[in-house]
This record gives structure tokens, sequence and C-alpha cells, in this order.
């Protein structure tokens, strides 16, 4: 077995996380801000990754200390945590920028949905997405998978108080645009302001009441008669669409 030559911290952190599968693995080991603890691979998938000299294991080791039925594709990474940032570091990184859009995710859960809308957000160019700090789904590994690498790519903000996150960046020259199928204002690429924080709620329950009011302007998406409602991740990649291709 190979020693792991990378940045160790000692003892397992308990704060620390497993990351699998390629493009998390990859982008992990690629983010200067990701503290890595221990590195694991099954001997094939190491090749590609030789220079962060990975322990080589076989494939049972990884199903141990993984989720049961976890896409590994023969990597594991135990991970630090990354750093937390706020909004005012969204608005620092609006500056200068014509248009600019953020995602908001009001109690979105599933670790696969905000995965999805990290990679759509990544894709197109959105600067982070913010979410609360209760009914959100924690940093693990199934979130990084889902992101498919935009984990480290696209900051998540985590906040304690969701309407007050939306009157901050209110104050910081955003629009807050709330999405909501009973809305009698369709999405149009001219729809959406320069800057706007695009404000999704769960499926089923929608936007909360107080998430809903806090909004400058609530848009359904437009869909065929008889269809129902769009999985959340779906809904995000129309809007950031829409937003980064105005009419």
């Amino acid at each position: 077995m190979t020693r792991n030559k990378g940045k160790r911290r000692g003892r397992e952190s308990r704060s620390a996380v497993w990351l699998y599968g390629r493009h998390a693995v990859a982008a992990a080991l690629a983010n200067p801000a990701r503290g890595r603890v221990r590195f694991l691979a099954e001997n094939e998938a190491a090749a590609a990754f030789a220079d962060h000299t990975p322990e080589i294991v076989e494939r049972a080791a990884l199903q141990q200390i993984l989720p049961d039925g976890a896409v590994h594709q023969g990597l594991a990474l135990l991970a630090e945590p990354l750093p937390r940032a706020g909004i005012d570091s969204l608005l620092t990184a609006a500056e200068g920028r014509r248009r600019a859009a953020v995602v908001v995710l009001d109690r979105v859960q599933d670790p696969q949905n905000a995965g999805a809308v990290l990679r759509s957000a990544a894709a197109l160019g959105a600067l982070g997405m913010v979410i609360p700090d209760r009914h959100a789904p924690p940093e693990t590994g199934a979130l990084a998978k889902a992101a498919s690498g935009a984990l480290e790519r696209v900051p998540v903000i985590r906040v304690a108080n969701l309407a007050r996150a939306l009157s901050a960046m209110k104050a910081g020259g955003f629009w807050c645009v709330g999405f909501d199928a009973d809305s009698e204002t369709e999405l149009s690429r001219d729809a959406l302001p320069d800057r706007c924080a695009l404000v999704l709620g769960a499926e089923g329950g929608g936007l909360r009441r107080l998430t809903s009011e806090t909004c400058d302007l609530l848009l359904r998406i437009p869909m065929a008669r008889g269809t129902a409602s769009l999985n959340v991740s779906a809904a995000a990649a129309i809007a950031l669409y829409a937003h980064a291709n105005p009419g």
C-alpha cells in the first residue's frame, strides 16, 4: 500500500467528508481551497491520479467506508469542508459585471436535486448558490457526486435566514425573482433583470410565504397543458439559461 504524501491532518477529522466518483474527486484535488486528509484508489483508477499518490486499496475497502450503492468509480477522497462564505462575497463577485445571476433554493433537501442545480449553475455562469442552514442538504459525497465537480467551482452560501439574505442581495443591487407555478407572468428572456437572484422552492411545497413575499417579482415557467410540474433542477436550468441568453 502506497502512503499518501498529500495534505494529511493527523487523525481523520470528524468534520471531514468522503467524496467519491471521478469528477467529484478530480475537482476536489484541483481545488486549492479543499484540504485533503486521505486519498484512496483502486489500482486501475489510480493511474490517472499518480501525481496525487493515492493509497492503493481493494474495492471492498471502498465499499466498507462509503454509503451503500455509492458509484465511486474506484476513487474516494476524505476531504475537509470548504471554507464558508457569505452574501458579501457574491456581491463582490458581481462588481463590474453587467449581468449576474445567483441561484437560491428554498428548502430543497434532496442532494441529487441540489447537486444537479450546481451543475447547471457552473455550466451557465452563476456566481453562486444560496441555501438555508436548515432544511438543505449538507456537504456530502452524494451532493458532490451529483454536482459532478461543480461543488468545487460554484460557491455554496449557507444562511441562517433566507429572507434576510434576499434582502441583503436586493440592497446590493440584485432583483429577487421567485418561481411560482401560479404566477400570472410567464418567464421570458426579457423578463429577467441584469442582476437577479433566481429563487426556487421544493417540489410540491414551492416557495415559503415569507420567501415569496420578499421577492420583487414572481414568474412561472410556461409548459404544455397537462404537463406535471418540473423538477427543481430542470426549472433552475431553464431559468439560468434564460438569464444567460437574454432576448
